[in-house]
C-alpha cells in the first residue's frame, strides 16, 4: 500500500470513527428500530441483513476503545435492546382492555403498559451485557489486532444471547429471534436444519457486521465483501438446493386444524359453552366429511376438566365416533386426586368411543397468563399484573414430552408457548414423532403482528425437525406447514373455519435433530474464551513486568 493510499484509508477511518462517535445515539436507535421492524414484518425481511449496520458503526467503534467505560457501554446496550424488544412486544397493546380477566380499563392500562415496556426492559437488562462483554473481549491485545474478528465475535455473542433466553426459565423469552424475520423467505432458513435457528441469527449479525467492517476498514474491503457475500449467498444456495432436493418420504394422510374463532372472553363466559361446542363440532364434522384422517383443536378450546366433568368426556368421544377420526382436544386434566390444580392438556378422543391413555401436559406455561412468578412480590408492586391469571390455581408445568401412538401414525403435541422452545420439538422427534401438532390460543393478540410472529416459530420447528406441522389456533393463525417451513394452507386471524391438507408422516433425520445446539455451545465457548482472554493477557503482562523488575 502506497503512502497516499494509507493516508486516504486513514482519513476515511477517522471520518467514519468521528461520525460513529458523534451520532452514536441516532445510529443506535436507528439500527434498533430497523432490526425490530424487520423481525415483526418478515415481508421486509431482506432488509434484516443490513438493518444492524447503523448500530454496528458505534458498537464496533466504541466497544474496543479502552477510554469508554463499561457502565457506559451497558447503558447504550440497555437503550438499544429496550427499544428493540418494545417493538417486538408491541402487540401487548392489542390486549387492552382486559375484559376477559374482569379488569377495569384503568387496571388494564397498567397491566398492558407494564407488559409492553416492563417485559421489554426486563429482557433488555440481560441482553445489554452484550455491549460491555464485547468491550471486554475486543480490548485484549490479540483480538484487538484482528478487527475482522469483531463482527464475528458480536454475532457469537448475539447467538449466545438467544440460546440463553431459551434455556433460562421464565426469565428469558425467546420471542424476538432474528430468524423470524426470514419467515417469508424460507430458502434462507433451511440452514436451521443443520444448526438450528441460532445459526441463522449468527449469519444475519455476521453479514451486517462484515458490511460494517467494509465501511470502517476500506483497506480490507475486499475480504469483508467476500466474507459477507459468501455467507449470504452460501446460505441461500444451500436453502435452494435443499428445498429442491427434498422428496416426501413416508405415508401421506389428510390433517385438519380447526379454528372456531372463539376468543378467551367467549370461551370463558358463562353460558357460552354450548355455542363453542356446537361450532367445534360442526367444523370437525365438515373436515371429517372432506377426508380428514386426524383433527387438531386449539389450546383449551373447551375450558373444562375432562377428569372432573363427565359430560366433557362424553362430548369429545361421541364426536370422534361420529367423525370416525381421532381428535386432539385442548382442555384441562386433573394434576392428581384431591388437588384443585389442573394441567393445560391435549387428550385424544378416539373413534372407538374412548380417550387415548396418553395425555400431553403443557411444558411451558405462560408467565402471568397461567402462573405468576414471585406472586407475593408481584401482588405488592403491581397487583393488577397478578390478576391477569384468571385461574384459581397456577398451571403447573408438564414434566415430559409424549407422543400419541395412533393408527394414523406417531403424533407429537406442543401447546402454545411450547412451540417457541426448540427443545420441546426435538424431544418429540427423539420420542418418535412423525408429525407435530401445535395447539395454541393466540386470541390475546387479536390480529396483531404477534399472531404471525408466533406462527413463524412453528415454521422454524418444521425446518429444524424435518416434520410437517399442523397448527390449530382459537382465533388464528391456523395452518399446515411442510417440512421445509412452507405454509401450505392458512386461515387468517379472526376467521371461522378449518384448514385441511395432505401431510407426510416422516422419519427424516435432520442434522440439527441429531446434534442439537452444538453450534450455540460453540459460540458460547468462543465468547467465553474471548472475554477471558483480555484479563488473562493483562495478568500475564503484569507478571512479566514484575519479573523484569525483579531481574533488574
Amino acid at each position: 500500500m502506497t503512502a497516499v493510499t494509507r493516508n486516504t484509508a486513514g482519513s476515511w477511518q477517522s471520518l467514519i470513527r468521528d461520525f460513529a462517535v458523534k451520532w452514536r445515539w441516532p445510529l443506535l436507535l436507528l439500527g434498533s428500530v430497523l432490526l425490530g421492524l424487520t423481525v415483526i414484518f418478515p415481508q421486509i425481511g431482506s432488509l434484516e441483513w443490513i438493518a444492524l449496520i447503523p448500530a454496528l458503526l458505534p458498537i464496533l467503534t466504541l466497544t474496543p476503545d479502552p477510554t469508554v467505560k463499561y457502565r457506559r457501554l451497558y447503558g447504550w446496550g440497555l437503550i438499544f435492546f429496550w427499544v428493540f424488544y418494545a417493538i417486538n412486544f408491541h402487540w401487548f397493546l392489542y390486549m387492552y382492555p382486559l375484559d376477559f380477566a374482569g379488569m377495569s380499563h384503568a387496571a388494564s392500562a397498567v397491566v398492558v403498559g407494564f407488559a409492553c415496556l416492563g417485559l421489554s426492559l426486563f429482557q433488555a437488562l440481560g441482553a445489554a451485557l452484550l455491549f460491555p462483554l464485547m468491550g471486554l473481549a475486543t480490548r485484549g491485545k490479540w483480538v484487538s489486532r484482528h478487527p475482522l474478528l469483531h463482527p464475528l465475535l458480536f454475532a457469537c455473542l448475539w447467538t449466545t444471547l438467544e440460546w440463553w433466553q431459551a434455556h433460562s426459565g421464565w426469565s428469558g423469552v425467546p420471542w424476538a429471534r432474528l430468524s423470524l424475520g426470514q419467515a417469508e423467505a424460507v430458502s434462507l432458513l433451511q440452514s436451521a436444519s443443520l444448526f438450528g435457528s441460532y445459526f441463522v441469527t449468527f449469519l444475519i449479525v455476521a453479514v451486517g457486521g462484515l458490511l460494517t467492517g467494509l465501511l470502517m476498514h476500506p483497506e480490507k474491503r475486499v475480504i469483508c465483501a467476500a466474507l459477507a457475500l459468501g455467507l449470504f449467498f452460501g446460505n441461500m444456495t444451500f436453502g435452494i438446493i435443499r428445498m429442491a432436493a427434498m422428496k416426501d418420504e413416508g405415508i401421506t394422510i389428510q390433517a385438519a386444524a380447526i379454528q372456531g374463532n372463539k376468543g378467551s372472553l367467549e370461551n370463558w363466559s358463562a353460558g357460552s359453552m354450548d355455542q363453542v361446542m356446537e361450532v367445534y363440532g360442526e367444523l370437525s364434522k365438515a373436515a371429517a366429511a372432506e377426508g380428514a384422517d386426524i383433527i387438531v383443536w386449539p389450546e383449551t378450546c373447551i375450558p373444562a376438566n375432562i377428569d372432573r366433568q363427565a359430560w366433557v368426556y362424553e362430548y369429545v368421544t361421541d364426536l370422534s365416533r361420529e367423525c370416525g377420526v381421532p381428535i386432539l382436544c385442548g382442555l384441562f386434566t386433573r394434576v392428581e386426586e384431591g388437588s384443585e390444580a389442573d394441567y393445560n392438556s391435549i387428550v385424544v378422543a378416539l373413534p372407538d368411543g374412548t380417550v387415548h391413555d396418553t395425555v400431553y401436559n403443557k411444558r411451558n406455561p405462560v408467565p402471568f397468563g397461567e402462573f405468576v412468578p414471585f406472586r407475593n412480590l408481584v401482588m405488592t408492586l403491581v397487583p393488577p399484573l397478578a390478576e391477569i391469571n384468571t385461574l384459581a390455581e397456577d398451571i403447573p408445568a408438564g414434566e415430559e414430552s409424549v407422543v400419541f401412538d395412533l393408527e394414523v401414525g406417531q403424533v407429537g403435541s406442543l401447546i402454545c408457548f411450547d412451540s417457541i422452545y426448540e427443545q420441546n420439538a426435538l424431544d418429540s422427534i427423539a420420542n418418535g414423532a412423525q408429525l407435530l401438532a401445535v395447539s395454541t390460543n393466540d386470541s390475546w393478540f387479536t390480529d396483531s403482528r404477534g399472531v404471525w410472529m408466533h406462527h413463524a416459530q412453528s415454521q422454524l420447528r418444521a425446518i429444524e425437525t424435518g416434520r410437517y406441522v399442523v397448527r390449530s389456533a382459537n382465533t388464528g393463525v391456523s395452518s399446515i406447514i411442510n417440512d421445509r417451513g412452507e405454509v401450505l394452507e392458512t386461515l387468517a386471524p379472526l376467521k371461522t373455519g378449518y384448514v385441511l391438507d395432505a401431510v407426510v408422516l416422516s422419519e427424516r433425520v435432520t442434522v440439527y435433530s441429531v446434534i442439537g445446539n452444538v453450534f450455540a455451545y460453540a459460540c458460547l465457548v468462543l465468547c467465553a474464551a474471548a472475554v477471558f482472554l483480555s484479563p488473562i493477557e493483562q495478568i500475564a503482562a503484569r507478571l512479566t513486568r514484575r519479573q523484569s523488575k525483579t531481574e533488574n
